[in-house]
């Protein structure tokens, strides 16, 4: 049983993850973009790719891997929302669909590992 709730299990795996972004060179433009269709965890642009992050957080010793709750159905509500993003933001970037699995330790939600999955799936 773990001593956190998911929102706080979540929001700490995004710190992760952005710590993790921009360590390797990238530009957080914005966190948690908002629609009523959807939510973006991470906005960031890297070499002229602007990349929506989806971060997943679990425990170590989950059952599942925190990329198998990325399916299809929350998969179009990513890209509505980057729709959404796109519309309201100018951009000339390539862009592509990340997803950043983040393993915390159950107790302490120390971090445990970080997988970064570029281009994690396509639009079309």
């Amino acid at each position: 049983m773990s001593l956190f709730n998911k929102k706080q299990t979540g929001d700490a795996g995004e710190d992760y993850c952005v710590k993790y972004m921009k360590k390797h060179g990238y530009k957080i433009l914005d966190r948690n973009y908002r629609k009523p269709y959807g939510e973006i965890d991470v906005v960031a642009v890297k070499n002229k790719v602007l990349c929506f992050v989806e971060v997943k957080t679990r425990h170590d010793g989950s059952l599942t891997r925190p990329y198998e709750a990325v399916d299809f159905r929350k998969q179009q509500r990513l890209i509505k929302a980057a729709q959404a993003y796109l519309a309201e933001n100018d951009t000339d970037c390539f862009c592509r669909f990340d997803v950043c699995e983040v393993i915390t330790d159950r107790e302490t939600l120390k971090l445990i590992s970080i997988n970064y999955i570029e281009n994690a799936f396509e639009t079309g």
